[in-house]
């Protein structure tokens, strides 16, 4: 008897690869509820690597690749199965539609990176911040901030004015070297950086830009915010709760619509007309009475410290008048 053996085809290295990667991306998508969307240009791999590092710590994780293979393994993962798929069975009692899926599928643009959190964000930013590198200014580039030069010494030599003349900073030579008299703005947030700009800049050694992963969105219990709300601290959200609070309670009573914000001012001012009320037809109920009591007894307070005011300086002037002495006016102590 002769058994046929059959060539089993074997996968490749790099699909497996791709479908570990299909497999852990629709896991991490199911497992996390909070995202973050970050830009990972001119980021190196080492810091990549520190970043990853960090991220395990406080229970996040990073995903890395094609936006093409990130939309198709998500796709899939939201997809009902349906009787005919390869995994219909596997899936047929599992699936539940993700909401959060279909936000991230948004975002897939340009050279978008994932980061998947439970915890607080913010912390995964502060991951992100302190891993960065110093960065040179090139030709070409859009600013991301303003870059100024120093007034002081420079260290070039008096040969080099020109690129300073050409920016329009003013300078002066001593003990053989340049010194710039004022400091001046050279880049401008948003422009683009000029050849002469960068040249100075990097002839100064002035490094003013610095490579790191740029958060763009954020995808918080559902919601999807700017980037710029991890930059708020509590302290900030509460003086701008209290001031929408207080928006709040001015608006409602002058539109005559009650809410939780207005309610103990309409209850402070419907006491006020009831407590003139009382006032005016003499009939009363404890509170009222107090408010009442106490405005009465209020001007003859006022009259007593007044009149004591008074006495005291009357005293005063008395005590005075009797300090004064007029023994000597006519000369009666004289001893002639």
């Amino acid at each position: 008897i002769t058994q046929t053996k059959m060539a089993v085809k074997k996968k490749s290295e790099k699909r497996q690869k791709k479908e570990d990667y299909w497999v852990r991306l629709q896991e991490v998508a199911q497992k996390y509820k909070n995202v973050m969307f970050v830009d990972a240009n001119n980021v190196s791999s080492k810091q990549i690597g520190n970043i990853r590092r960090e991220l395990r710590k406080i229970d996040a994780y990073m995903i890395m690749g094609k936006n093409t293979l990130m939309k198709a393994s998500l796709s899939a993962a939201n997809k009902k199965p349906e009787e005919g798929d390869e995994d219909y069975a596997e899936r047929k009692d599992t699936y539940k539609f993700n909401e959060n899926i279909e936000k991230i599928l948004g975002q897939l643009k340009g050279n978008t990176n994932l980061i998947f959190s439970n915890g607080d964000l913010g912390e995964v930013k502060a991951v992100l911040d302190a891993e960065a590198r110093p960065s040179a200014a090139k030709p070409g580039m859009i600013a991301p901030i303003d870059v100024s030069v120093p007034e002081g010494p420079t260290g070039l030599d008096p040969k080099q004015t020109a690129f300073f003349q050409t920016l329009g900073i003013q300078t002066k030579i001593v003990k053989a070297q340049i010194d710039i008299i004022k400091a001046k703005q050279v880049v401008t947030t948003g422009d683009k950086i000029g050849g002469t700009e960068a040249a100075l800049l990097d002839k100064l050694k002035i490094y003013p830009f610095e490579y790191k992963m740029e958060v763009r969105k954020v995808l918080q219990n559902g919601s999807m915010f700017d980037a710029k709300v991890l930059d708020l601290s509590t302290d900030a959200i509460l003086a701008k709760f209290k001031k929408a609070c207080g928006n709040q309670a001015q608006m409602s009573p002058s539109s005559g619509y009650a809410t939780s914000a207005s309610a103990p001012h309409s209850v402070a001012n419907a006491f006020k007309n009831l407590v003139a009320a009382c006032a005016e037809t003499g009939y009363e109920f404890p509170q009222a009475a107090a408010v009442l009591s106490a405005a009465k007894n209020a001007p003859a307070a006022g009259a007593a410290s007044s009149g004591a005011a008074k006495a005291e300086v009357v005293e005063e002037k008395k005590e005075e008048a009797e300090e004064v002495d007029m023994g000597g006016l006519f000369g009666d102590d004289d001893e002639y």
